[in-house]
């Protein structure tokens, strides 16, 4: 009996160190069930009932969850990018440019671009983020040609890019202070019951389509194929200069999702600061997620787990009270283990 029970035991160490060492979303998996656990008890239980416990953890996560939305949705265009063979750095950039534009088309002020036209109210809205979503797509692209018609690599293409696009919004937009109407709050900030979701709701829906475009169609099996093996994928008759192009310019799109979410929820934006250590965030959760940055391997719920790891001890680092500027290195320290476990798995 006893040797069946040690057998046993020793049977299911080796099954989850495979799991462990083999499957990233395995593993991902129970680094976030452990932050969840960690954060639940730190958090307490210290109150009058159950049901107040309970209602305190769920403001909790949904605090979390929303303020982690728009970020999240980049690290989903993120994933699509490294797994391609490339690399985003502009994201917070263009964050900040398509942000600007969004404050400047429905500005209450006697500058705003869509009151002098005579469009306010849902018309403005619909033009304001119809054109956010193109200019990001524009952005997006523009990034695609210098990479694949230009030939630069993509740091090199997307550092330049970083820096042009918040250069010319700085530029633009010094002293220049639009107001949100209070209409478009709505967007992030529509109260459902007693909870303000709505940021998540949008997380959900675009990570759902995105998970479909990963598993079932061939964009998503073209992409990993130029990411696993650039040459292989052109001979077998795969563009690889669209195939690309089509994933920066994806990456555009989300982008501008999130900078309608964040304008949306917040109602301002710091264009000196703002989207600053996004594209850390984004490259964090991917690859945190298993998303290798040698590009052909990653998933969307992998992406997904590593957002919710990074936002969780975020929260957890704050209740610490562990100053802001110490909180990065922990995310770098995440960032180098995870290439490290990358590194080990394939060795």
């Amino acid at each position: 009996m006893l040797k069946d029970n040690v057998k046993q035991k020793k049977n299911f160490f080796e099954w989850f160190r495979n799991k462990w060492t083999t499957e990233p979303l395995f593993s991902t998996a129970i680094a976030l069930l452990i932050m969840i656990v960690l954060q639940t008890l730190i958090l307490g239980f210290d109150y009058d009932s159950f049901g107040h416990w309970f209602n305190s953890w769920i403001n909790n996560w949904i605090n979390i969850l929303r303020n982690n939305a728009g970020v999240g949705i980049i690290s989903l265009g993120m994933t699509f990018v490294i797994i391609s063979g490339g690399i985003d750095l502009a994201v917070g950039s263009t964050l900040v440019a398509t942000g600007a534009v969004i404050m400047m088309l429905i500005d209450t002020g006697e500058k705003g671009i869509l009151l002098n036209l005579g469009l306010t109210g849902v018309p403005a809205f619909i033009v304001t983020i119809f054109l956010a979503i193109l200019l990001g797509y524009l952005l997006g692209s523009g990034i695609g040609l210098l990479i694949t018609k230009g030939k630069i690599p993509p740091f090199i293409a997307t550092l330049g890019a970083m820096k042009i696009f918040r250069s010319i919004t700085q530029h633009f937009m010094q002293g220049y202070n639009p107001t949100v109407p209070k209409e478009f709050l709505q967007i992030s900030n529509l109260r459902v019951g007693k909870w303000m979701f709505m940021p998540i709701v949008y997380w959900l829906i675009i990570t759902l389509f995105l998970y479909y475009i990963s598993k079932r169609t061939t964009f998503g099996r073209q992409v990993i194929a130029v990411g696993s093996n650039e040459k292989a994928a052109k001979l077998s008759g795969v563009n690889v200069d669209r195939v690309k192009r089509r994933v920066y310019s994806l990456m555009g799109i989300l982008v501008a999702i999130a900078s309608i979410i964040q304008v949306s929820r917040i109602g301002s934006m710091d264009f000196a600061n703002a989207g600053s250590g996004a594209e850390m965030d984004a490259i964090a959760a991917a690859v945190v997620g298993g998303t290798s940055m040698s590009g052909g391997r990653g998933t969307i719920i992998g992406t997904v787990y590593g957002m919710l790891i990074i936002a969780v001890m975020n929260n957890l680092l704050n209740l610490f009270g562990v100053p802001p500027f110490l909180r990065e290195a922990f995310k770098g320290m995440i960032v180098v283990c995870a290439v490290l476990l990358q590194r080990k798995e394939k060795s």
